[in-house]
């Protein structure tokens, strides 16, 4: 009994789903490329849906020094209507530059003795305003079971609940990744620093599968925020780095054909340094934006099958069988992206201890003489 009444309900709630586009199409037409674009770049507000013609945005402050000093304002001050250039104007003589264009795109920015000049922008952006937000879950997930630690002994009962989950997490990662990669004394040393790399990248992945604020944002689809993980990975990586590292570098153990005249090798290993973090960078965000990329565009060719021709019946059928298909495939998608989350967490986190581990290589011990 119970079987068939949730087979009813899921069948009621997928034709509502089915049906649900063909009102939507008739209203309006869809951009997919704003739409796709939206959820992936950066804006000075945070776009939450739209109720019939209404849009629900959150205005986040904007914080600029330009030509005129420095001005802190909310960005519903841009007018939502473009000008002839496709530019928002907002106070203060500046203005949004359409997002279609080549230079600046997006951005703030003011004109100066007839030139367009960038101000100086330190504004609180959606992907500003989503790694706070991370941060403080962060903070929160590392708190919380630290706080059982402290009024708990090592042979009491373990955990249950959401401290019991991060205990899984944690000795996971630390045992079976960094432990089990690095010596003790680096495990000790650079521990905290991996397992923070873990949990803020595992934590921003879920926070941007999730559709609707605290979450949405693409934080790890944002080649700022993978630059300065692998940055910070290569100062560590390089920074203490042991001597025999460098040695192997500049004068690695090859034939001197090899090294003198023509540093061949040498060259070969320095341009090496910089691709192991460019792979650590690269990979982080073409995985989260290529994920978040599918599962939108799936989404939007139900709209775009509702409007593949004039013909209100052909649109009809075509837009509700694609309708099927998509929501089977999104549901997939966002499945395999949960999935990716976890995992392109623990291959940051494991490649980062593996960079480390090989900067610490220390020098062959001489063999004994005859």
């Amino acid at each position: 009994m119970k079987k068939t009444k949730l087979k009813q309900l899921f069948f009621i709630v997928l034709m509502l789903l089915t049906v649900a586009p063909v009102a939507v199409s008739a209203k309006q037409q869809i951009d997919v490329k704003n739409i796709l674009l939206g959820h992936i770049k950066d804006s000075y507000d945070w776009h939450v849906t739209q109720i019939g013609k209404t849009p629900v945005v959150i205005h986040l402050p904007v914080i600029v020094k330009s030509s005129t000093g420095w001005h802190v304002f909310c960005s519903s001050q841009f007018s939502e209507s473009k000008d002839a250039n496709g530019n928002r104007p907002g106070p203060f003589g500046l203005y949004i530059k359409n997002s279609d264009s080549k230079v600046h795109p997006g951005k703030i920015v003011e004109m100066v003795h007839g030139q367009e000049v960038r101000p100086l922008d330190i504004s609180i952006t959606k992907t500003v305003c989503v790694l706070f937000i991370d941060a403080i879950l962060l903070l929160i997930c590392v708190l919380v079971p630290a706080r059982w630690c402290r009024r708990h002994k090592w042979d009491d009962a373990a955990p249950k609940g959401f401290t019991g989950l991060m205990h899984m997490f944690v000795m996971s990662v630390y045992n079976d990744v960094i432990k089990s990669t690095m010596s003790d004394e680096e495990t000790e040393k650079y521990g905290p620093w991996l397992m923070t790399c873990f949990f803020f990248v595992f934590l921003a992945n879920i926070m941007g599968v999730v559709p609707f604020p605290p979450g949405g944002g693409n934080l790890t689809g944002n080649i700022a925020c993978t630059f300065f993980l692998g940055i910070t990975t290569f100062l560590i990586t390089n920074v203490t780095g042991s001597k025999q590292y460098w040695k192997d570098i500049f004068w690695p153990k090859v034939p001197l054909w090899l090294k003198c005249p023509v540093p061949f090798m040498p060259f070969i290993e320095l341009f090496g340094i910089f691709t192991k973090p460019l792979a650590l960078i690269i990979r982080l965000f073409a995985n989260m934006l290529a994920g978040h990329a599918i599962a939108l565009s799936f989404a939007a060719m139900i709209f775009i099958m509702f409007n593949i021709s004039e013909n209100a019946v052909v649109n009809a059928a075509a837009g509700s069988g694609m309708t099927i298909v998509s929501i089977a495939m999104s549901i997939f998608m966002m499945l395999l992206e949960i999935l990716v989350c976890y995992i392109q967490a623990l291959v940051f986190t494991m490649l980062s201890a593996v960079f480390i581990h090989l900067a610490h290589v220390k020098p062959e011990p001489e063999t004994a003489k005859a």
